[in-house]
């Protein structure tokens, strides 16, 4: 099946627009039209390079997050598209209707097949797109046999994340660390989003210092269209005189929703004037459904189309962010970078040591309270509704963050220039890995 979507052109199918760059092969799970998580950059990425002159190819898979259905349109063995000048190749693979961690496991092994089976075609650079880092770890077997330069762009650390979330046990993070190592040593380069996650890749991980680069990630949400905040907020059922405290994302482990709902339940008794929004899906969305049964403060909304999306987060009076206590270091929430563009101040409902709480301090965008504390989500929400002067000088600090920080044209220009050094066989910046990578998997050191 094919189909073209984008920016339209008269190529072949999965043919990217003709330009005389670098030839970009990339390599990932998820990809737009998804709406949340890693989907949106591993797009912009992809058009950001075509933008530039670069020739970018994508197997990824079809769409299926958060909600874990595969999309309308999307039922064949393989669609070919072409998106902005991308040449994609969608691929289906397992995709469990309950993600448990074997489920999932199953998922990323079967897409890491569909990756091993499909033709690659000539590359100067092959960028793998972690998480998922089993089908990574897969393709990176047949990408030593092809000896060219490999980049892994990691987005979360599954053996953080297991230790962090107390899923799987000891053994298993143990095998998941040594397998994520192994992925991320025979690299060529490891851009990771945070500099925190920099000094992870290194300390834990293995990784030299000069093989690891920071790429931050961007807001993805357009700007404001012609609804206004008052016709979203009707919309919605939000009246005038109502505080309303959005989580927009994946409802999953890591969230830990259910201290919000219990927030909730709090304000059903204490706050009638504060609404708690969870607008999203997930692997534990049902779950958090039910323990709201019953709770009037909590509104569950599915996920929107990103115009949709952009205006809900600018109607919000506050955007949280909620963490599972102990969660620090595995994951920099994408929303933040959707969040810090809306003008809206932030709550972050995480560790005092978390990434999370750094980037709050570090923007200036919002406050931190306690993960797993619902009576101080309540607090921090009334110190906001009762603070409007606070309110708009965070959310002036996050606009300016991200205008500094997290821009897009700043992070595709590094990606850029990162592939162009590596794609030039006489550079400064080609590598010698490739050919060490070959001589290591003889050796078996997986």
């Amino acid at each position: 099946m094919t189909r073209e979507v984008g920016l339209l052109t008269s190529e072949t199918p999965w043919q990217p627009v003709r330009q005389s760059g670098p030839r970009v092969l990339v390599l990932g799970l998820n990809y737009a039209p998804e709406p949340t998580g890693i989907a949106p950059y591993t797009a912009g990425l992809c058009r950001g390079l075509v933008r530039r002159g670069f020739r970018v190819r994508g197997i990824v898979a079809v769409p299926h997050y958060p909600a874990w259905r595969v999309a309308d349109g999307y039922g064949r063995w393989a669609v070919d598209e072409v998106d902005a000048g991308v040449g994609l190749r969608r691929v289906r693979h397992y995709i469990p209707s309950s993600p448990k961690p074997l489920r999932r496991l199953l998922s990323e092994v079967t897409f890491g097949a569909r990756l091993l089976s499909s033709r690659w075609r000539r590359f100067d650079v092959l960028v793998l797109v972690s998480p998922a880092l089993f089908s990574s770890a897969i393709a990176m077997l047949r990408a030593t046999l092809r000896r060219r330069p490999v980049v892994v762009w990691v987005q979360d650390f599954y053996s953080l994340g297991l230790a962090e979330t107390g899923q799987g046990g000891s053994l298993v993070e143990k095998v998941v660390r040594r397998i994520e190592s192994w992925l991320l040593r025979r690299a060529d380069r490891v851009v990771v989003i945070h500099e925190r996650f920099r000094a992870q890749a290194i300390e834990s991980l293995g990784v030299e210092p000069e093989r690891a680069h920071v790429v931050r990630n961007w807001t993805h949400v357009p700007p404001a269209n012609g609804d206004t905040r008052a016709s979203t907020r009707r919309r919605f059922g939000w009246s005038d005189d109502e505080f309303v405290v959005v989580h927009a994302g994946n409802i999953g482990v890591k969230q830990a929703l259910g201290n919000v709902v219990e927030a909730a339940r709090l304000a059903d008794a204490r706050e009638p004037r504060l609404r708690f929004v969870v607008l999203g899906d997930g692997s534990e969305a049902e779950a958090i459904k039910a323990q709201a049964n019953g709770v009037g403060r909590i509104q569950f909304i599915s996920p929107l189309p990103t115009e949709e999306f952009g205006a809900v987060l600018r109607a919000a009076d506050a955007l949280l962010v909620n963490e599972k206590p102990g969660v620090r270091e595995m994951a920099v929430p994408s929303k933040l970078t959707s969040y810090f563009s809306t003008g809206v101040p932030v709550i972050a409902a995480t560790d005092s040591e978390s990434i999370t709480a750094f980037e709050i301090a570090a923007s200036g965008a919002g406050i931190q309270v306690p993960a797993g504390d619902p009576a101080s989500l309540i607090e921090g929400s009334r110190r906001l509704r009762d603070r409007p002067d606070l309110c708009a000088q965070l959310g002036k600090n996050g606009l300016a963050y991200q205008e500094s920080v997290l821009t897009e044209s700043t992070a595709i220009e590094g990606f850029a220039s990162l592939i162009e050094r590596l794609a030039d066989p006489d550079g400064p910046g080609r590598p010698k890995r490739s050919q060490e990578t070959h001589h290591a998997m003889t050796r078996g050191e997986f």
